[in-house]
C-alpha cells in the first residue's frame, strides 16, 4: 500500500482575516491534491504578524511533512513570509543572481527600473530552489530539510495556479510523493440538492468500507462528489467504473466528470448542432454573458447580448411592446418571452436565454416577492417563460438565475437529443 503523507496549507495575508479577499487557495489547492492522490490535513490562515506566522509554522513543521505557504512573498512590508521561515529554520536568505536577471527584463519589459523593496524577492531561503513565476516578481521556493518538503507559492491565484501546474507537481512526482496508482474522480451533479445525491449514491459508495474516501461540495445549484482511494486501494479503472455506477444513478442530474461548468456544456451542444445563441437580460445585469465570454472560442456560438435594466431599454433596445410591460409587468413570463425572443431576432441566433426579476433587497409584489425571477428560451421550435424564486441575499440570488438559465438551456439540448433518438 502506498505511504500517505500528512500535508499542511497555511494561507497567509491579512486580507484574509479581514474577508476582502476570498480563500480560494484552500478549495483549489485541497481539489489538486485530491486529484493526486494526496489529502491536505489541514488549512491555518494567518494575518501579516511574524510571531503569528512563527509560531503556525512550527506547529506546522512538527506535525506536516508536506508544508504549503501561500502569500508573503511580494516586495511590500506586509510580506513577511520568507524573512520568517528563514529565521524559524535557521537559515540565511541567500540572493539568486537567475531571479534577480529575470525580474529585471520583466521590468524594463514596461520601461521600468526595479525599486529597492522588489529586489528582497530574489532572495531564497538557504538551501532551497526557486519556482519560477511567470506571470509576476516573486518566485516560489521548494525546500527540502529534516524529512519535509516545504513550498513557498505567492498569493495571487492568476500566478499560483500556473506555478503548481506547471512546476511544483512535477517536483511533487519526481520526489516519490505522487504515484501513478493513484485512483480519483470528481462527479458534477447539477439540480440535485446535496442530501439526495448523497441518498442515490451512498448504497455505491457502501460497497467499498474503508476504500473510497468521499466528499461532498455543493455550489450554487452544483453539487461536486469527489471520490479519492484510501490508500491507493483502489485503481484509476476501480474509480472510473465506481464513476459510472454513479453517472446511471444521478440519471439526468449528472453533469460530467470533473469539473465542466454548464456554460462549456451548452456551448459544447451548441457547437455540435451548429447552432447559435443570443442573451438578454436584466437582473443578472450580464452574468450569463460573462459565463459564455470566459470561455475560449465562444464566439463560434454565443453571437451576443443585451443588458436591458429598465422598461425603456427593454422597449427601445428589444422592441418589447410598452402594452405588455404596463400590462403584465418587467418581471413576467411574458416578458420574459419577449426579452428571448426579441435577442434571437436582432442577433439572427437559433437559441435565446432572457432573465428579468426582483434580485433585492428592495422591489417585489405581494404577488412577486423578493427573489422572483423568470426565465425566457427561444428555440427553434418555440419560446417559453419558467418562474422560479430563491432566497438569499442580491449576490445569491443573481447567482441561482445565472445557474438556472444554463440548466434549463442544458436540459433542454438533452431531451432534444433523446427525442431525436
Amino acid at each position: 500500500m502506498a505511504q500517505s503523507y500528512r500535508i499542511e496549507l497555511l494561507t497567509l495575508g491579512n486580507e484574509l482575516l479581514l474577508g476582502l479577499r476570498a480563500n480560494t487557495h484552500l478549495d483549489w489547492l485541497g481539489g489538486e491534491l485530491a486529484a493526486a492522490g494526496l489529502t491536505l490535513a489541514r488549512n491555518t490562515v494567518i494575518g501579516d504578524d511574524p510571531e503569528e506566522i512563527a509560531s503556525c509554522f512550527r506547529e506546522a513543521w512538527r506535525s506536516g511533512e508536506i508544508i504549503i505557504t501561500t502569500g508573503g512573498l511580494g516586495p511590500t512590508t506586509d510580506d513577511l513570509t520568507r524573512e520568517t521561515l528563514a529565521r524559524i529554520l535557521g537559515v540565511s536568505l541567500v540572493h539568486h543572481p537567475p531571479t534577480e536577471a529575470a525580474l529585471r527584463e520583466r521590468f524594463a519589459a514596461m520601461g521600468r527600473e526595479p525599486t529597492p523593496n522588489n529586489l528582497k524577492q530574489t532572495y531564497l531561503l538557504e538551501g532551497a530552489e526557486a519556482i519560477p513565476n511567470p506571470n509576476g516578481t516573486a518566485p516560489g521556493q521548494w525546500l527540502q530539510r529534516d524529512g519535509r518538503t516545504l513550498i513557498m507559492l505567492p498569493g495571487p491565484p492568476f500566478e499560483l495556479q500556473p506555478m503548481w501546474r506547471d512546476a511544483v507537481l512535477p517536483r511533487l512526482r519526481r520526489a516519490g510523493y505522487i504515484t501513478e496508482q493513484c485512483g480519483s474522480l470528481q462527479i458534477r451533479t447539477s439540480g440535485v440538492g446535496e442530501s439526495r445525491v448523497e441518498t442515490e449514491l451512498q448504497p455505491v459508495f457502501d460497497g467499498y468500507p474503508g476504500r473510497l474516501q468521499v466528499a461532498y461540495c455543493a455550489h450554487q445549484g452544483v453539487v461536486d462528489v469527489r471520490l479519492t482511494s484510501v490508500g491507493h486501494s483502489l485503481s484509476q479503472e476501480e474509480i472510473t467504473a465506481i464513476g459510472e455506477v454513479c453517472r446511471e444513478r444521478l440519471g439526468s442530474g449528472f453533469v460530467g466528470f470533473g469539473d465542466p461548468s454548464l456554460a462549456q456544456l451548452v456551448l459544447r451542444g451548441l457547437r455540435e448542432r451548429e447552432r447559435t445563441l443570443a442573451l438578454a437580460e436584466s437582473c443578472t445585469g450580464g452574468m450569463l454573458a460573462s459565463a459564455f465570454t470566459d470561455i475560449c472560442g465562444a464566439s463560434k456560438v454565443f453571437a451576443g447580448g443585451v443588458v436591458c435594466y429598465n422598461n425603456d431599454a427593454k422597449i427601445q433596445i428589444l422592441d418589447v411592446p410598452e402594452c405588455l410591460l404596463q400590462q403584465h409587468g418587467a418581471v413576467s413570463a411574458e416578458t420574459a418571452v419577449a426579452m428571448a425572443t426579441a435577442a434571437a431576432e436582432r442577433f439572427d441566433t437559433d437559441y435565446a436565454l432572457s432573465t428579468t426579476g426582483y434580485a433585492g433587497p428592495s422591489g417585489g409584489s405581494d404577488a412577486y416577492p423578493v427573489g422572483t425571477v423568470f426565465l425566457g428560451l427561444h428555440a427553434p421550435g418555440g419560446a417559453w417563460g419558467r418562474r422560479l424564486h430563491y432566497r438569499g441575499n442580491r449576490g445569491a440570488v443573481q447567482q441561482r438565475t445565472v445557474h438556472a438559465a444554463l440548466d434549463w438551456l442544458w436540459r433542454f439540448l438533452n431531451e432534444e437529443d433523446a427525442a431525436d433518438v
